[in-house]
């Protein structure tokens, strides 16, 4: 095979349904499926969290201000960890479906 055809199945199999970033996420089980989400989840909850942390710390520094670093976790992480697992789920139980779908 020449390297312009690798190239080109590499592209088909990066643009095809259920791939993303070239990982095959369509060809995923149940669990695995729900492992993935619930680990995006909390990934986005703990970077969200810091994110906000981070902020009210310079706003403290700066303005003098008394913002509680526990509303961050509350007011910020809680609300973006719980939508991005509700994407999550969504996308990768869509990809499920339809692969349970195109197996009958």
């Amino acid at each position: 095979m020449t390297e312009v055809s690798q190239n080109e199945s590499a592209t088909r199999r990066t643009s095809a349904t259920g791939y993303l970033f070239g990982v095959p996420v369509g060809d995923l089980g149940f669990f695995a499926s729900l492992l993935i989400s619930f680990a995006t989840g909390f990934i986005a909850f703990f970077a969200s969290t810091f994110l906000a942390i981070v902020a009210v710390l310079f706003y403290n520094s700066a303005m003098h201000g008394t913002i509680d670093f526990a509303r961050t976790y509350s007011r910020v992480g809680l609300p973006v960890g719980l939508l991005v697992l509700a994407a999550t789920l969504a996308y990768m139980g869509t990809l499920w479906v339809k692969r349970q779908i195109r197996r009958t």
